[in-house]
């Protein structure tokens, strides 16, 4: 079980209420899209993270038709990356990395040795060791996409679970007995997903305002213990905060 960690800054959050679902998935296709071009012009490359669950999807659909937008991605300087992923067959429908090829990565140039799944497939320990094993060398990240869980949970950082909130936690963290199926998943350390230039929450569903309402009164969940230098951001249907 993680605890709470005495020595870590307080995490700076800026809440950012929207309307409704859609404008969150403009909103959140426009960060992202500007957060690349940031990224390329100064790196020349673009390190995202993907969020999984429903949430995203609309998003990753807009982005799938970005190339039709003023300003063009050049997508063969992106580089992603997932926060979490079940332990499930490749082309089960569960795994995020399915759901975002569906949504989007099929649909756009990003070349297969540019995009970086988790082997959920060959089991938690294994998966999180061999993703551990290729973030190894990979700085801060430019962009980070998480959701929130109904309990508070963030990729699959649950609550009662090791968060991997220390300095020396491990990239990937390899997850068993998780309260949601499939019990075994894989997912970055909260210590990993905080190394980011730029975290966003996207926030969306009735059944998330008691975490919103938990996380805005200081409650010590998994959202809470992401902690990049600069703060997050949460896209937020503005009826969740009310």
């Amino acid at each position: 079980m993680s605890l709470p960690d005495t020595h870590a800054p307080a995490q700076i959050v800026r809440w950012h209420p929207l309307p409704d679902a859609a404008t969150l998935a403009q909103a959140a296709c426009a960060r992202i899209l500007a957060a690349a071009a940031r990224a390329i012009a100064a790196r020349g490359r673009f390190d995202i993270v993907l969020a999984g669950g429903n949430t995203p999807r609309a998003a990753y659909a807009l982005l799938r038709d970005a190339d039709f937008h003023a300003v063009r991605p050049d997508w063969s300087r992106w580089q992603v990356w997932f926060g979490d992923e079940r332990c499930a067959p490749v082309d089960d429908p569960q795994r995020n990395s399915a759901m975002a090829r569906s949504a989007w990565l099929d649909q756009v140039p990003i070349a297969p040795q540019n995009r970086h799944p988790i082997p959920a497939e060959r089991g938690a320990m294994a998966a999180a060791a061999d993703y551990a094993n290729a973030l190894r060398g990979i700085g801060d990240f430019d962009l980070v996409l998480l959701g929130l869980g109904e309990d508070g949970h963030t990729t699959s950082l649950f609550p009662g679970h090791d968060w991997g909130i220390g300095t020396d936690a491990p990239d990937a963290l390899a997850v068993f007995d998780a309260p949601k199926p499939p019990p075994q998943r894989v997912s970055m350390s909260a210590a990993r997903l905080s190394r980011a230039r730029e975290v966003i929450f996207l926030v969306e569903g009735e059944s998330k305002r008691d975490a919103v309402h938990r996380w805005r009164a200081g409650a010590d969940i998994p959202a809470a213990a992401i902690r990049p230098a600069l703060g997050v951001d949460v896209l937020v249907v503005a009826a969740l905060v009310g």
